[in-house]
Formats: structure tokens, C-alpha cells, sequence
């Protein structure tokens, strides 16, 4: 950023003084020469060589043939140009010297006798030249036309100057400031509105980012205890989780500047410009400080150093990640500057910038689960206008993987949905749509398939639906169709499992349902297609990470061969074992298609009733294979999770009504006790006075009063 953004050290008030970097004067006299070789190359008469005369001589130059042009004016001045070859005995010089067109001037008795001379000295043949009589003109017009072309120059030359040093319009971005850096300031009270109320799910994250910001207001509370502020702070996780979202509410909730800017500000095609700016970044946040930087996508900059040197590298970027690992936590002191930083892809950052020192904390903002989800669509709900048909359960169980960016765009799909078919409210199906816009793509009704095409559909997407019926651990079936969308010419949508850890024979149930569709073909058409295309390639992928990778085979078990290596070309194993593993996989991929047809043909009548209905309706529902097939006997984990959750918060809202009751019992006691005592007062007559630290106790019984005068 430009350096007027940092404060005066005498009362913290903003510098508006613009500060013009100096450059070498060289230059301005450069420009100066040539505006005036400029002028004069284009200067006609104004410029050239002149000589007064008197009219005599004029005459005398006249008759010797010397004039090529006269002019005479009305106040009786002559300008006589001169023939070059009559330039030296008239100046005495060479043409050179007295400019392009030399003139002599004089003055004549009057207008006619100086052309009756001219016309005299033609018929002589002295005079061969040509003669004018324009009007004078004035001198303002003249002066104008001298001084004008200057000016431009010098108001251009002094635009570009402005331009150039960050001042007038310019602003950063020119010559003098390219090695300045490109934050965005963000002071207290700023135009950033988003704080941690706006940030749903992601409790572990929001809570170390918190405690940067609660560090910042109360220091006192961890400097007592001898702890330090962290120096930075990485937010890794997939894209679209909330990483920069969560770094606009730290710039909202932090009462301290907040600079903010990309990895890629850093990057330019001059040498030395991404050290350049690294530096004056830290230096503004040093003047700032107690502060925070927000990189977002380091990886622009902070890749690995000589990653791979076979393929050269990137000097300049490297020049910038040093200068940056020098800023953060070098030879210098850099307290009070907190460095937040985002990424997506932390495994190709270099070591050196993931160490301790200079990002204490990584923070792992993963893709919401079940329970995040439902917080993340209560919030993009907010601003839509919903019906009660809306089931934020069902919404947040449909939508596995999504990030928070693909929800907030679901319930915007879904809100443009609802407006195209001119609604009031966004009710459930508009939702779904949405969910199946996103995932699948666009509708394609007009798309033409003959019967024949139709029923192979209907086939395949029913072994599917089938299949993933009847296996326990196959992930439960929301609705099959036959309508083309994307390019998809039918499809099935499911609640897959959202499993922390997987066994063997979960992966093998979602293989034998992927593989459904293609057996069903090849048992009641008795022959296969080309639908099955992307389902093969799923198993396959499947099968090799479960042999390779995972230890899931008889022959090469508990082995991973997994390589981590970015740009090696060579297989962690040999031929022998690269065949070994080829003939794993055709035999784990051909036995879960047995089992398909096997499923298939035990079923044959609710396959078939589904396929019929399945044409018949194009679009099928849980329902549905629920009434052909019968309701499964197993829990789905999604739901074993919604319940779990709902018996926790009945659980904490039983806990929270059993203390408020208990608080009341208890003020409900103690009410009554002071009731007590007020009475027991009252019925005494007992008086207490206190006086500093002397206490009276004042009783007034009519039966001591009485046993008093006995005595």
C-alpha cells in the first residue's frame, strides 16, 4: 500500500502529506531539450534568421536578385525572404547557422510605390520571385502559438510525473511505486461487518482463530502466565470451506489493523519487485503494530524451494519466498506483527515456511459434517423467503462433501428456481432441484431416445437402485431417473455415508452396487453397452487403492505403495508385483459382479416391477423401492447421527431446565427465609443499629420491662 497510510507519531492521525520519490533531474532536462528541438523543427518563419534593413538596401538586395518572397503590411513593415544561395552575402553565414527560411525586414514609403518597384524589377528581370499584401496580424495570436505547444508539453511531462511518483490520479501502481506493497488496510470500525456469528460450524477452528483476537484485546491474561503471542497462522483445508470467510471475521471482530492481500500480489514480471513489496509490507505492519497480515493463497509464493531442478525453477519467486521467511523470522525482531495465511495446498508449501516460529498454528478447516451443515444452511437461509415444506434435516443429509460455498450456492440455485416459476416462497422441491441442478447438471427432456434406449436405461439405473436396496452397507437410495441430464442419460441419487473409517466390506458393497447397472444388462438384455462406462471406472480406481494402497488383498496384504513423490515417474514396486496387483484387482472387480447377478437374479420380479416403473413414472423415489422391496432392516449411519444429536441437545436442554428449576427452588428458599426473619423481628421489637464499627442492639419486650421493674 502507499505510505500515506501510516500514522504521525504524534497523536496517531493519518499523514496526507504526499511524499515524491526523487529521480535524477537528468531526465526533466532531457525533456526540456527535446519539447525545444520539437518547437524549433516545427517552427516555419518564427524561428528563423532575421536582419533589419532600410528600404534602400531592401532595393539594393531586390535588384540583385537576393528576394524570393515579399510580404508588405499595412503599417509599411517589409519581410523579404531570401534564396538560400543569397543567404552568405546577406548574413555573412551559412544558412545553417540563421535558421530555414531567413528573412531581412524593413519599412517602405507606402504600399503602392513598393509594388510599383516590384513590378518595375520583374520587367527588368532583377525580381522573379512573388509578392503579397496580407493583412497584419496580431501580435496575441502569434504569442499563443509560441507559447502553447510549450505548455502542453510541460503540463503532459508533469501528469506522467504524478503518474509515476503515486500522486493525483495515479495512485499505486506506477513506475516509482512497483516495489510498494498492495495490502489492503482494514482499521477498527472499518467497512468489514462479517464477525464469528457469521461463520457456521468450523467450532475448532473459530476457536484458536478467537483466541488470537482475545489475545490481542487481553494480553495481560497469557504474558502473566508467561506465554507469548503465536507469530502466524495457517488455515489449510479444501476450497470453498470458510478459510477467507473465517479471515474476514477476525478483521471484523479484531479491534487492530488488518492488512489483507493474495499470494499472487507478490508476483511480477520485474526482478526484485516480490522482495520489494515483502519488505514495505512488513514495514507498514511494523508501524502499525499490534496488527495482523492476511495472505490468502501463499502457495503462490511459497512453494517449495528446488522442488524438482530438472525443470527448472523460478528465481524471482524464490527470491520473494526468502525475503518472506526473513520478514516473518529472521535476524530482526517482528514482534506484534500476526501473520494469517490460507491455502488449499499445504503440501507443496516449503518446510521452511511450516515450521514453528513463523506459523505456530495450522488450523484444519475441513469440509463441514452432518451437524456443520445444518448450522451452514440456518445461515444462507436467513436472507430466503421459505415455506414449511423446507426440511433443513433432509438438506443437510443430501448434500455429503459440500463446502460451505456449495450451499451457499444450493440455496441460491434453489431461490432462482422458485422465482422462475413465479412463487411466493422457496418451498422443498425447489431445494431438491437445486441439489440435483448442482450435482447433475441441466434437465435434457428434449433429448430424443427411442423405447429400446429407454428401457436399457430403465434397466440399468434399476440394478443400481436395486442392489443398493438390498446390501447393508451400500450407501441408502434417494430417487432414480431416466430423464438425461448432463451428460448422464440416467442417474440415481443416494445418502452416502459420511464414514470416519471404512472397512473391507463397506468398499465392497458400494462396488457391487457401482457394478449393478452393468450386470443387470448383461442378465435380462443378454448383452452390455456403453452406459456402464463411468461405473467401471469408479470400480477400478477402487479396487487398485484398496489393493495398492490400502493392504486389501489376500496375496499383498497390509502393503501401501503409495508414492508421495510430486514429479517422479518411477512405480514404487516391480513388474512381478505390478502383474500381482493387476490380477487382484480383475478379481476382486469379477467377483463383486457375480454377486451383482447373483442379487439380481434372486430378485428378478422387484427388479423387473422397478424397471417397469421406472418407464413408466421416468422418475422413481425411496417410496417406491420401498414398497417393491420391503423397508431395509439396517440404520443408516446419517441417521444414527441425527438421533444421537437430537438425544444430546434433549439431554443439555433436560440438564439446563433442571438448573433453572433448581435456581428458583433455591431464591424460592431463600425468600422465604427472609420472611421468616423479618417476622421473627417484627415480633420482638428488635432494633439493630450500626455505627462504624460499633454494633447496637436495641430489644423492646413488655415482659422484660416488667421483670426489670420487679427487680
Amino acid at each position: 500500500m502507499d505510505n500515506n497510510n501510516s500514522n504521525n507519531n504524534n497523536g496517531n492521525k493519518p499523514n496526507n502529506k504526499v511524499n515524491l520519490p526523487k529521480f535524477n533531474l537528468n531526465w526533466m532536462y532531457m525533456i526540456i531539450a527535446l519539447m525545444l528541438l520539437g518547437l524549433w523543427w516545427g517552427s516555419d518563419s518564427k524561428g528563423a534568421g532575421s536582419k533589419a534593413v532600410t528600404y534602400s538596401e531592401l532595393q539594393d538586395y531586390v535588384k540583385k536578385g537576393y528576394v524570393s518572397k515579399v510580404l508588405g503590411y499595412e503599417d509599411k513593415s517589409i519581410e523579404a525572404y531570401l534564396k538560400p544561395t543569397a543567404v552568405g552575402a546577406v548574413f555573412g553565414a551559412d544558412s545553417t547557422k540563421v535558421g530555414r527560411n531567413p528573412i531581412i525586414t524593413s519599412r517602405a514609403p507606402s504600399t503602392d510605390k513598393l509594388e510599383e518597384f516590384l513590378q518595375a524589377e520583374k520587367e527588368a528581370g532583377h525580381f522573379d520571385g512573388t509578392s503579397d499584401y496580407p493583412p497584419k496580424s496580431d501580435i496575441f495570436p502569434a504569442i499563443l502559438i509560441q507559447i502553447l505547444p510549450l505548455v502542453l508539453l510541460v503540463a503532459l511531462w508533469i501528469f506522467f510525473m504524478r503518474r509515476m511518483s503515486g500522486g493525483g490520479s495515479g495512485g499505486p501502481g506506477g513506475v516509482f511505486n512497483v516495489g510498494k506493497s498492495k495490502a489492503q488496510l482494514f482499521e477498527k470500525g472499518g467497512s468489514i461487518k462479517i464477525t464469528f456469528k457469521d461463520v457456521a460450524g468450523l467450532a475448532e477452528a473459530k476457536q484458536e482463530v478467537e483466541e488470537i483476537v482475545e489475545f490481542l484485546k487481553e494480553p495481560q491474561k497469557y504474558t502473566d502466565l508467561g506465554g507469548k503471542i503465536p507469530k502466524g497462522a495457517l488455515l489449510v483445508g479444501p476450497p470453498g470451506t470458510g478459510k477467507t470467510l473465517l479471515a474476514k471475521a477476525v478483521a471484523g471482530e479484531a479491534n487492530v489493523p488488518f492488512f489483507s492481500l493474495a499470494g499472487s500480489d507478490f508476483v511480477e514480471m520485474f526482478v526484485g519487485v516480490g522482495a520489494s513489496r515483502v519488505r514495505d509490507l512488513f514495514k507498514q505492519a511494523k508501524e502499525k503494530a499490534p496488527c495482523i497480515v492476511f495472505i490468502d493463497e501463499i502457495d503462490a509464493v511459497g512453494r517449495a524451494r528446488g522442488k524438482n531442478p530438472a525443470m527448472g525453477g523460478n528465481d524471482e519467486r524464490e527470491n520473494t519466498l526468502n525475503q518472506l521467511l526473513t520478514e516473518m523470522d529472521g535476524f530482526g525482531s517482528n514482534s506484534g506483527v500476526i501473520i494469517l495465511a490460507a491455502t488449499n495446498r499445504v503440501d507443496v508449501l516449503d518446510k521452511a515456511l511450516l515450521r514453528a516460529g513463523r506459523f505456530d498454528r495450522q488450523i484444519h478447516v475441513d469440509l463441514p459434517d452432518l451437524n456443520e451443515r445444518k448450522e451452514v444452511f440456518g445461515v444462507h437461509l436467513r436472507p430466503i423467503k421459505i415455506d414449511d415444506t423446507v426440511d433443513v434435516d433432509l438438506l443437510s443429509r443430501q448434500t455429503p462433501g459440500f463446502s460451505g460455498a456449495d450451499i451457499a450456492n444450493v440455496c441460491n440455485e434453489a431461490a432462482l428456481i422458485a422465482a422462475r416459476h413465479g412463487k411466493k416462497f422457496v418451498g422443498k422441491q425447489d431445494f431438491l432441484d437445486a441439489v440435483d441442478r448442482i450435482i447433475g447438471g441441466l434437465e435434457k427432456k428434449t433429448k430424443i431416445t427411442t423405447e429400446a434406449e429407454r428401457r436399457s436405461i430403465a434397466l440399468h439405473e434399476a440394478g443400481h437402485a436395486s442392489i443398493s436396496w438390498l446390501l447393508e452397507y451400500a450407501n441408502p437410495l434417494i430417487k432414480v431417473t431416466i430423464v438425461p441430464r448432463g451428460r448422464a442419460l440416467g442417474a440415481a441419487w443416494y445418502l452416502p455415508e459420511e464414514r470416519q473409517i471404512t472397512t473391507k466390506e463397506q468398499m465392497l458393497d458400494e462396488m457391487c452396487a457401482t457394478l449393478g447397472g452393468r450386470a443387470a444388462e448383461d442378465l435380462f438384455m443378454g448383452r452390455i453397452s456403453t452406459g456402464a462406462m463411468n461405473d467401471l471406472e469408479r470400480v477400478t480406481k477402487q479396487a487398485y487403492g484398496m489393493i495398492a494402497y490400502l493392504g486389501m488383498s489376500d496375496k499383498l496384504p497390509n502393503l501401501c505403495y503409495y508414492n508421495n513423490e510430486e514429479y517422479s515417474f518411477n512405480r514404487p514396486y516391480s513388474e512381478k508385483t505390478a502383474e500381482l496387483i493387476d490380477e487382484e484387482v480383475k478379481k476382486m472387480v469379477n467377483e463383486q459382479y457375480e454377486r451383482a447377478k447373483q442379487i439380481l437374479s434372486e430378485h428378478k420380479e422387484g427388479h423387473s416391477e422397478l424397471t417397469q416403473l421406472l418407464i413408466d413414472k421416468e422418475v422413481i423415489f425411496a417410496e417406491d423401492v420401498e414398497r417393491i422391496f420391503g423397508k431395509r432392516p439396517w440404520a443408516s449411519r446419517s441417521e444414527e447421527i441425527m438421533a444421537a444429536k437430537e438425544s444430546q441437545d434433549a439431554a443439555k436442554a433436560e440438564r439446563e431446565l433442571a438448573e433453572k428449576l433448581k435456581g428458583e427452588e433455591k431464591e424460592i428458599k431463600e425468600e422465604e427465609a427472609e420472611n421468616t426473619a423479618e417476622e421473627k423481628a417484627a415480633a420482638t421489637g428488635t432494633k439493630v443499629t450500626a455505627e462504624g464499627t460499633k454494633v447496637t442492639v436495641e430489644r423492646h419486650s413488655s415482659t422484660e420491662t416488667e421483670t426489670n421493674e420487679e427487680k
